[in-house]
């Protein structure tokens, strides 16, 4: 166990290092808080599932809209809620079959009466949602909701704004 913190610390925390598409990392929920609370890089934390038809439908935006950002160091990570039964094989070949560049994680977690209030106050459960947090600068946002296009551009523009503009 101790091992695997350690590389999932080296994935999220050092910076360049970068998981290959078709790899799918198992967290837990205290992994998640981990990074949260200790990523030097502005995030998008999406959480999705391959058979959630407006999650599977953002996932090209979010990829698009977070590498026109790649100048900030702005790192998406792609969250799956898939059944377990889904890991590794099925979410790696959905992963490799739509060419999708990000970091993914499968989050091994059953109780979201447990995992979501830790991830937002208000998450209901339902997906797609996001989570933007940019500790620099303070900012956090959380979305339960299918973000259009126009949306999450106004969301990244607001993420990226001085200290002294975001509140």
């Amino acid at each position: 166990m101790k091992g695997g913190l350690v590389i999932l610390w080296v994935m999220f925390f050092m910076p360049g290092i970068r998981l290959d598409a078709q790899e799918v990392r198992r967290v837990k929920i205290t992994d998640m808080e981990k990074l949260m609370s200790e990523s030097k890089h502005p995030l998008v934390i999406n959480f999705w599932a391959t058979w959630c038809t407006p999650c599977v439908e953002e996932l090209p935006s979010l990829i698009r809209e977070v590498k026109k950002h790649e100048a900030d160091s702005l790192q998406l990570i792609l969250v799956s809620l898939d059944d377990k039964e889904n890991f590794p094989e099925k979410l790696r070949d959905f992963i490799r079959a739509r060419n999708y560049e990000g970091t993914f994680l499968w989050l091994d977690e059953t109780n979201a009466d447990y995992f979501c209030p830790l991830i937002d106050s208000s998450w209901s459960g339902a997906i797609p949602a996001t989570l933007f947090l940019h500790k620099k600068n303070g900012y956090r946002k959380f979305v339960e909701a299918k973000l259009s296009d126009r949306t999450l551009q106004d969301i990244l523009k607001e993420m990226f704004r001085s200290p002294s503009r975001n509140k």
